[in-house]
């Protein structure tokens, strides 16, 4: 952050604040390739030394051996987390969508290395954009977190953590039962564990679903006076069968801690087989926050697609009929 802006520009696909259709290509310049330019340049001699040490828990041993490279710089540029900030200016643009839709993707972090939010202090209607700087809705949380932080750098090591992405307003229907590929908290899942070092994803109560008795672990329905259903619990975190039921939709991701130590750990030499320390490069103490961000891109781009899935047309006036259209109908088949 104390180097690049993430700026975004769109160069293609937009005019006047709308879209054609088209690709829409977006820039965002990174300032600091200015003093890579000879190591990863695309032609020419070779410059710099080979990166050689391995790093536990990346990329890096997998890849040299699977593409056959002899420098692990071929692997660990590409598998950086970097490529994310591309997943997020998308998402925006995916979350501008949803947001003609009533639809709003949000996040927040819910525990940092064992440091865990109450629960019973988070409204997650009332999670918005916020000022803080872990994306944290309980500020004495937060606090022992931003300790925790501290003391992990101090011993030159990372930390992991949960974040928790949340989807308001979401129509009953997306997705879809009948094939295994359609399947939203399928989609959903299979988003958030292509982030970086994400390990584990939970719908809902998720693993805490596995240790409950049935009738605690599912969502009563009920009538209201009006005739329209409702539902006092969202164990299921908004997806039932493949499809969302019209609740809030509440996935949560595991990140695990960084593997770029600056206390290295043991491993090996690809050129030299011999016991090292794995290599050093720029690394962050904890980027559980940085995640949680690129969750709700991961997480609008899959609604987004979803929504067009179901309703298509090719302009927002007939997606928009289309919706209406099928929010009528709904209301006409719950009144039956």
């Amino acid at each position: 952050m104390k180097i690049e802006h993430d700026t975004m520009e769109i160069l293609s696909g937009v005019r006047f604040g709308e879209t054609l259709g088209g690709p829409i290509s977006i820039k965002v310049n990174n300032h600091d390739f200015a003093n890579w330019t000879k190591k990863m340049a695309a032609f020419g001699e070779e410059y710099g030394e080979k990166v050689t040490a391995a790093r536990p828990g990346h990329a890096d041993y997998a890849g040299i051996k699977k593409y056959a490279r002899d420098d692990i710089r071929d692997i660990l540029e590409r598998s950086s987390a970097r490529e994310t900030t591309m997943r997020v200016a998308a998402g925006a643009i995916a979350k501008s969508f949803l947001s003609q839709f009533g639809i709003e993707v949000v996040s927040h972090v819910i525990n940092i290395g064992g440091v865990a939010v109450d629960m019973k202090k988070i409204d997650r209607n009332a999670i918005k954009a916020t000022d803080s700087e872990l994306n944290c809705y309980d500020a004495e949380a937060e606090t022992k977190m931003k300790e925790r932080i501290d003391e992990a750098k101090a011993k030159g090591d990372t930390l992991g953590g949960i974040f928790e992405v949340i989807v308001k307003g979401v129509p009953i229907g997306l997705g879809s039962h009948v094939e295994w590929d359609r399947r939203l908290d399928a989609m959903l899942a299979s988003a958030l564990m292509s982030i970086q070092a994400i390990k584990g994803v939970e719908v809902g109560d998720g693993f805490e679903a596995a240790v409950s008795f049935g009738s605690k672990a599912h969502d009563e329905m009920f009538y209201d006076e009006d005739g329209d259903v409702y539902r006092k619990t969202n164990h299921a975190g908004g997806i039932e069968g493949g499809m969302s039921n019209g609740e809030m939709i509440v996935l949560r991701a595991a990140m695990k801690p960084i593997p770029t130590l600056m206390t290295p750990l043991h491993s090996i030499d690809i050129s030299s087989k011999k016991a090292v320390l794995a290599s050093k490069e720029r690394s962050d103490v904890c980027a559980v926050p940085a995640a949680s961000v690129v969750g709700e891109a991961m997480v609008a781009l899959v609604i987004a697609d979803a929504m067009l899935d179901k309703f298509g047309g090719d302009s927002m006036i007939d997606i928009k009929n289309n919706v209406s259209a099928y929010l009528k109908r709904l209301e006409g088949v719950q009144n039956e």
